[in-house]
């Protein structure tokens, strides 16, 4: 029996759990399997995929042989950086499209702003203009700093419904994650876990599962979710995959909250893309 997850309602209406399924390297019938196991028996309703990943056909695979009927579902794919300009962009939303079988993305983000080829803008338009053709109900960007969703705004009048950003212990993004409220823009948090095995090993955040009988990842993603974050944390594993939406079910303290943003540092990125300078293929 699945469980109830929560949702967060977007600023143009979208209603999506506040914990997805990222799909990473999920690909061929194991990553189908494992993508309908957490959609049909565990009760994932947000599935995270990008044209970079090159698993949209896997996610959709999953979706055709999962008991869950498509309207119930959020599914997520990003645009990719060499396909920015406007007619390759709207080519590209295409082939997403066709990779997975589906008639329609519930959210369509641009993965990195890519500044210096100074075309995310027009891909936005394409976004838009895909959106209005009915091939996308929620638009939205990755990894983009307030000066470039404000470009967004200014230039085409509308404004991203969520970043999606690399947030974790290791680097809270709190500046960012305070703009996102404040412009009224979701933050959800890609890599939610920081994929290091040594944040699962702070004994802080060990001394902290204990006291609520959780396990530091639950610890972690509770953490995400009391930030008003919305995290799509990977796994293949039936059982982490349970763990991982287990969360529901008790609260941090302030003290709690304050002490994990506390592991935030300057240098936290996992592998130093920063979105100023980043440039995605």
């Amino acid at each position: 029996m699945g469980n109830s997850i929560p949702e967060s309602t977007l600023h143009d209406g979208l209603r999506i759990p506040v914990v997805g399924l990222g799909t990473y390297n999920l690909k061929g019938n194991q990553g189908v399997q494992s993508i309908q196991y957490g959609v049909d028996q565990l009760g994932y309703r947000l599935l995270d995929s990008a044209y970079n990943y090159e698993n949209e056909g896997t996610v959709g695979e999953a979706v055709r042989r999962s008991s869950i009927s498509r309207d119930e579902l959020i599914i997520t794919s990003k645009l990719p950086g060499r396909y920015q300009e406007y007619e390759k962009a709207m080519i590209a939303v295409h082939e997403s499209l066709y990779r997975a079988n589906l008639d329609y993305y519930d959210i369509y983000l641009i993965h990195w702003p890519n500044p210096k080829q100074n075309h995310y803008v027009e891909a936005w338009q394409a976004l838009i203009d895909a959106k209005k053709q009915g091939l996308i109900r929620s638009i939205g960007v990755c990894n983009f700093l307030p000066e470039h969703i404000e470009r967004l705004e200014q230039e085409t009048g509308v404004k991203p419904s969520l970043n999606q950003i690399e947030l974790h212990p290791f680097f809270n993004q709190s500046e960012l994650v305070k703009w996102h409220k404040k412009n009224h823009v979701a933050t959800q948090s890609w890599s939610p876990l920081a994929r290091a095995n040594d944040i699962l090993e702070k004994s802080s955040l060990q001394q902290i599962a204990e006291s609520h009988r959780k396990s530091v990842s639950q610890i972690i993603l509770r953490w995400h979710y009391q930030l008003g974050a919305i995290s799509i944390p990977k796994s293949a594993s039936p059982e982490r995959q349970l763990e991982n939406i287990s969360i529901f079910d008790f609260n941090l303290e302030e003290e709690e909250m304050a002490m994990i943003s506390s592991l935030s540092r300057p240098d936290g990125r996992l592998k130093n893309q920063d979105p100023a300078t980043y440039e995605e293929f």
